[in-house]
């Protein structure tokens, strides 16, 4: 099979799809590998790297012969336009974001599959690029919220007095928000998170932070089997607003980290308590590419309101291009022995793994996922 790594065209985008390391394993694994000039370059690859490690490089990737074309981002039009009729395309689709991108997938007979949705399961987790990525946005906004926050996070003793450690709150507490938890304890902050499901409270004290919530019998039941969050009564919910507007205006840095697919990013903190901070307070917004869960903050601006900043990012990974690439490469190396046959190393999905079949977008020029496929296909 012949893969092709194009280089991301996506402003701001410093990630690719593969590194020398697994270059040299899927070479090694009876695959050819096309690297489009200068794809690693953002992410301190060079070409020469991928040379070593046993990969074709080419202008375009060699994007119009290749089985299987390889990228963090959406393509194109122009980079689907390329691709050979049957091909596969593995990638990061932002489903939600774009009906007509994803038809354009679609109309050009690509087999796209949407790394977003590799199924949460524990025979998937090396695949699951969307913790990975996500562990490294939940480190990187500690990093840069305590850049804009101006002030030394751990406690300091001196002789000319005492600085205080920095108060941290985390709202969201899956792998972002885990990761920043760990992140702020380390450079030594006060932490605290709060989550509205209640299995998370045991997480966010085995990292030593203290999880804020109104705890009473509704709380203790809002979680399905499943391990999905109930909808809370009106009452609770007003509860817990004034228990988390107590809360924030006394944190130096709020990191909110909730997202839904599909769906408006919820609103964690108001504007109202967002002014309620201290000035030279900071709020780190990383849903603000799907509306924000903060109404003040703008995608990748700054925004100051009675002095408290509040970032919103867009895309953290990419501040981080080296590992990011590492580990979303190592993700498309787990999922590769699922879309080649074992003996032909053809590209040749196994079809009924549930792993591919969760996965699948596109295929014989129509959507067949069950979220975008018409009533009759799914």
């Amino acid at each position: 099979m012949r893969i092709a790594v194009l280089k991301e065209s996506a402003p701001g985008e410093t990630r690719v799809a593969a590194t020398p390391e697994t270059v040299k394993k899927i070479a090694a694994l009876g695959h050819t590998v096309t690297i489009q000039t200068g794809a690693g370059a953002a992410a301190s690859y060079p070409d020469a790297l991928y040379s070593s490690a046993g990969a074709e490089i080419a202008p375009d990737g060699g994007v119009g012969s290749a089985d299987l074309v390889v990228k963090v981002r959406r393509p194109t039009d122009a980079e689907m336009g390329g691709m050979k009729a049957g091909a596969g395309l593995v990638t990061l689709l932002e489903p939600y974001g774009d009906r007509a991108a994803l038809e354009a997938v679609a109309k050009a007979k690509i087999v796209g599959f949407a790394m977003e949705f590799i199924p949460r399961i524990s025979r998937a987790q090396s695949m699951d690029a969307l913790s990975s990525q996500s562990n490294l946005a939940g480190y990187r906004a500690v990093i840069e919220g305590a850049a804009l926050y101006g002030r030394a996070f751990p406690m300091m003793m001196t002789a000319a007095g005492t600085v205080a450690a920095a108060k941290v709150f985390v709202m969201g507490v899956g792998v972002a928000g885990l990761q920043a938890i760990a992140t702020a304890r380390r450079l030594g902050a006060v932490v605290s998170a709060t989550d509205v499901r209640p299995a998370t409270k045991e997480q966010v004290a085995s990292l030593g932070a203290k999880f804020v919530a109104v705890e009473d019998e509704e709380f203790k039941q809002a979680e399905t089997a499943a391990g999905y969050a109930k909808a809370m009564s009106a009452e609770y919910q007003a509860k817990q607003a004034a228990l988390i507007t107590e809360h924030i205006a006394k944190q130096d840095i709020v990191i909110t980290t909730a997202l839904i697919p599909g769906r408006a990013a919820p609103v964690l903190v108001t504007e109202a308590q967002a002014k309620s901070m201290r000035p030279g307070s900071v709020i780190v917004d990383l849903a603000v590419a799907q509306g924000g869960n903060c109404p003040l903050s703008k995608p990748d601006e700054l925004v100051e309101e009675g002095g408290v900043k509040i970032m919103g990012f867009t895309n953290l990974p990419a501040r981080l291009p080296a590992d990011a690439s590492s580990l979303y490469a190592k993700n498309f190396l787990a999922l590769l022995p699922l879309l080649a046959d074992k003996d032909s190393k053809a590209f040749a999905p196994a079809w009924d793994d549930e792993i591919v079949k969760g996965a699948l977008v596109s295929k014989d020029g129509a959507l067949v996922h069950p979220h975008f496929a018409p009533a009759s296909a799914a």
